[in-house]
């Protein structure tokens, strides 16, 4: 059995703990526009890819549809964004960008982009093309192992 030092200078201990952080920057960088990162990746997907499904965004953003419910709601009462029935199935909401949360986004800096600046500056591309290949291949594993005894991966954000 590993000692503690072992599992708290694992790489998944510190995958863990560079999310945490990174994120920790991220909400303190979109705090200071009265936003939070679910948010944030809301408006990002309506203003680089256009109107969506609500229901495809809780798939795309890996949140739970309640969560996304509540972060919506908050976009439309603060007049960011726009709700409404998709024309081939009313049934479902189709969210788009309004002309003021157009206006906010480009404003905003990218919050993702400066953690990653932040995080990587100096750093060898070599160095990152292999963190990058050990964390996909460990998260498929991880993901196929989870689907293979029918759970899922859960809401990742």
């Amino acid at each position: 059995m590993a000692d503690e030092h072992d599992q708290h200078d694992s790489v998944g201990a510190w995958a863990k703990r560079y999310h945490l952080t990174s994120r920790a920057l991220v909400e303190a960088v979109l705090r200071e526009h009265d936003l939070g990162p679910t948010q944030w990746y809301v408006l990002h997907r309506l203003v680089n890819v256009g109107p969506t499904l609500q229901r495809d965004l809780s798939r795309l953003l890996r949140v739970e549809r309640a969560t996304l419910s509540g972060v919506v709601a908050t976009l439309v009462r603060k007049g960011l964004v726009d709700q409404h029935a998709d024309a081939a199935d009313q049934r479902q909401r189709r969210l788009s960008v309004t002309d003021a949360g157009r206006d906010l986004w480009s404003q905003l800096p990218d919050p993702v982009a400066l953690a990653l600046d932040v995080s990587f500056a100096g750093a060898d591309e070599a160095d990152l093309a292999v963190a990058r290949r050990v964390l996909q291949e460990g998260t498929g594993r991880l993901e196929a192992y989870l689907a293979a005894r029918g759970a899922d991966a859960g809401a990742v954000d």
